[in-house]
């Protein structure tokens, strides 16, 4: 044993304590930095003196050597991981559906005093007074004002559901674009670790920024992430590769076989793959790579791609695409069926009704020209010169409860396809803010259990760093005793006499 073993275990200590305490300050000055992990240094006792041999000293029992810093770990749950990029996907669709879904309600604004129900409303009643005094210039230039009204309604509410429409659109390109970047940076980052492990190193900031990275695209995709070793050299503990799987809302394969995002484990190396889509308005596709998804997994890219309206999407599903489709065909069927009732009927000249709504050169319904310049034009009476007639302007007055059939359907009226359209959303929105808030709890409450092991605690490693410093001070007051000891023995032996 060597005459200095005492200094050089004291040495070791101190450097073992002294690497605790960088670490330690580590995860103080990373105690904000977002997707930081907190670490610690694992303490690895030397093997013991002497190691066993058939010339070994006889020595009772083994000698300690002290201790030393063996890696520096990132203290991290994958189960906790796991669970949290499962709801953070179920709570990225829900959130992106209900904030969908909520600008629609605010569109639609029913029931109000300025949506199209209470409009039509109006436009009704202003043809029942019509009916009861169909010379009355004044309710004649009431009907036609209130029909242009309600021509209005319709137009700035198809208007406005095109302008979101096209607003979704672009939210979709730009989400896809997100995850695309996401998906090569985890590619790059994996590059970068796996040039880094098989020399025996940990690249934990390297595993901070990946899961990151991949928690930001859990929240797009629903994904599962498989560990793979780096090379046969890295360290027991090293976190890997990361093979990241496309799966469904169940957490399985899809259908036609594992999609991978990104794989390591091709042959021709690291490899990724990118979402893409149809350059169209229209959303009829959806490709990975080369391949085309027939069902895209939970999160917001498909709560985007299911709030615009898509080709293979539910016909009866609550979409912008859908939504504008109803409100186009109501206003078509509508005006047909008022026009249809119209020219059955007679003007205050005698002559026989024209049609009361047109479509303008730029696409819009509204009323007749020459009937908004000549309310005597409305066709009130039901009878040729009996201008006291009312019953046409009580029939128009029936367009709205009488079931006109048509794209509306068979049992269908104007009002109850519009109240049905109004119900369809208002149960798609209830359901969709219910279960954001319902998996934004789960996905808060893994987040904090998550966080109660992987953030760090001020206090904690506060407690850490006096634990550390206490440690430090007693092996340099080890390394002191032992120099006052090698001190008497070389100095201050052997003078007797003297």
């Amino acid at each position: 044993m060597s005459t200095f073993h005492g200094l050089e275990m004291a040495k070791r200590a101190l450097f073992t304590q002294q690497s605790a305490l960088y670490t330690t300050g580590h995860n103080i000055s990373n105690a904000n930095t977002e997707g930081y992990t907190r670490q610690r240094v694992n303490f690895e006792t030397l093997p013991a003196y002497p190691n066993g041999a058939r010339n070994r000293p006889q020595i009772p029992g083994q000698l300690g050597q002290g201790v030393q810093a063996g890696s520096v770990e990132r203290i991290r749950d994958s189960f906790l991981d796991l669970q949290y990029r499962a709801e953070n996907s179920k709570s990225g669709y829900w959130e992106t559906m209900s904030n969908s879904l909520y600008r629609m309600e605010s569109l639609l604004n029913e029931p109000s005093e300025s949506g199209l129900a209470n409009t039509m409303d109006k436009f009704w009643q202003s043809l029942q007074d019509l009916s009861v005094d169909p010379e009355n210039a004044g309710a004649r230039s009431v009907v036609v004002q209130r029909g242009q009204a309600v021509a209005d309604t319709f137009n700035y509410l198809t208007g406005n559901l095109e302008t979101m429409k096209s607003d979704i659109r672009r939210q979709v390109d730009v989400t896809i674009k997100d995850a695309n970047s996401l998906i090569r940076q985890i590619n790059q980052i994996n590059n970068q670790i796996k040039e880094t492990e098989p020399h025996g190193y940990l690249a934990n900031d390297l595993y901070d920024d990946r899961d990151r990275l991949i928690d930001e695209l859990s929240g797009i995709v629903n994904i599962k992430v498989h560990r793979v070793a780096s090379a046969e050299s890295s360290p027991d503990i090293a976190a890997g590769l990361t093979q990241i799987e496309l799966v469904d809302d169940n957490g399985k394969s899809l259908p036609n076989g594992p999609v991978y995002l990104v794989d390591p484990t091709s042959e021709s190396g690291s490899t990724y793959q990118e979402f893409s889509l149809n350059e169209s308005d229209e959303i009829n596709e959806i490709q990975i790579g080369n391949n085309m998804l027939q069902e895209l997994p939970s999160g917001s890219l498909k709560s985007l791609i299911e709030a615009h309206g898509y080709d293979g999407s539910n016909p009866n599903a609550v979409s912008y695409k859908n939504v504008l489709d109803k409100i186009n065909t109501l206003a078509q069927e509508f005006a047909t069926a008022f026009n249809g009732v119209h020219e059955g009927g007679f003007d205050l000249n005698g002559d026989a009704g024209k049609a009361f709504f047109v479509v303008d050169s730029n696409g819009n319904l509204t009323v007749a020209q020459e009937i908004m310049d000549d309310p005597a034009l409305l066709a009130a009476s039901s009878v040729a010169f009996e201008t006291g007639n009312g019953q046409n302007a009580s029939n128009l007055a029936n367009v709205f409860d009488d079931k006109i059939g048509g794209s509306l359907g068979v049992d269908a009226s104007v009002k109850s396809f519009y109240e049905g359209l109004i119900g369809s959303l208002g149960v798609a929105a209830q359901e969709a803010n219910r279960m954001a808030a319902n998996t934004g709890a789960l996905k808060s409450q893994v987040q904090e259990q998550r966080m109660s092991v992987s953030s760090v605690s001020l206090d904690e490693e506060m407690t850490n760093m006096i634990k550390f410093q206490h440690a430090y001070n007693a092996a340099a007051r080890s390394m002191t005793s032992m120099d006052e000891i090698l001190d008497r023995i070389i100095n201050n032996l052997g003078i007797v006499g003297r």
